[in-house]
């Protein structure tokens, strides 16, 4: 019975979410990963699976057909979150573990998640 409620939770929480993202915009760009692969890694299985990628993209793709909106996935070998957002510098050097780095050709201080966010809308909107 918990693990239900809490798989009920879950699911309630990835609907309000995708009804939210599909009506109030137009297009969503999402990357578009191999979850069934990243699914091998024993260290990250239980973190992707708790997060349900790949429930969120179904739902965000049948809720964009219903309200006549797109979701563009993104090819997964882009290097989003090494290239400047601001120059398209592309930092070869960016491990895993570092969270924030400092662009050499233009000077930005970028986050890697925001900026990883941004080439893939930047991304998603060229292929629109």
């Amino acid at each position: 019975r918990i693990h239900a409620r809490i798989a009920d939770r879950r699911r309630d929480h990835l609907h309000q979410l995708t009804t939210r993202l599909v009506r109030e915009t137009q297009t969503v760009a999402i990357e578009d990963l191999s979850v069934r692969n990243m699914l091998r890694n024993r260290r990250l299985a239980r973190v992707i699976s708790d997060a349900a990628w790949s429930e969120l993209r179904s739902m965000l793709e049948y809720k964009a057909q219903w309200y006549g909106r797109k979701v563009i996935p993104v090819n997964r070998w882009l290097p989003t979150s090494k290239t400047c957002s601001g120059c398209g510098w592309i930092n070869t050097t960016l491990a895993l573990n570092e969270r924030s780095w400092t662009c050499p050709g233009c000077g930005a201080e970028h986050d890697r998640d925001i900026n990883a966010a941004k080439n893939i809308l930047a991304a998603g909107l060229a292929e629109r």
